[in-house]
């Protein structure tokens, strides 16, 4: 497409039909916002607390940040994090993996998404 008002009219037309894909984007400022209700158990730089460091989810394995604990069920579950695999945690940790600790679930979809976002600013 040469025409960039052409691009720009399919762009938003992609973005009216398939508003998913809006929000798959994420807003990372709003995501690290969010994150606080998340900061009492998870650290973002490395440092420990109950949960394991985030810094880095994405793209790693779960259960993989030595020193940390986690379930027997999260070890042993084979998942490797990515946009798909964080976003079905965070919807509903426990049906994802059952007998996980983590129990916080974050119901909205634009939530999720801007959370993702920041977590994988974080690498």
């Amino acid at each position: 497409m040469q025409n960039p008002s052409a691009a720009a009219t399919v762009l938003l037309a992609c973005l009216l039909l398939c508003p998913g894909l809006a929000a798959a984007a994420g807003d990372v400022a709003r995501g690290q916002t969010l994150f606080g209700r998340c900061s009492a158990c998870h650290s973002v730089d490395g440092s420990k607390k109950i949960g394991p460091t985030l810094q880095g989810i994405s793209g790693r394995n779960a259960g993989a940040v030595e020193e940390a604990r986690y379930s027997k069920a999260l070890s042993q579950s084979n998942i490797r994090w990515d946009e798909t695999s964080l976003d079905a945690y965070l919807e509903a940790p426990a049906k994802l993996v059952r007998g996980t600790t983590m129990t916080i679930r974050t119901a909205k979809p634009e939530d999720r998404a801007d959370l993702i976002a920041y977590l994988k600013s974080l690498q």
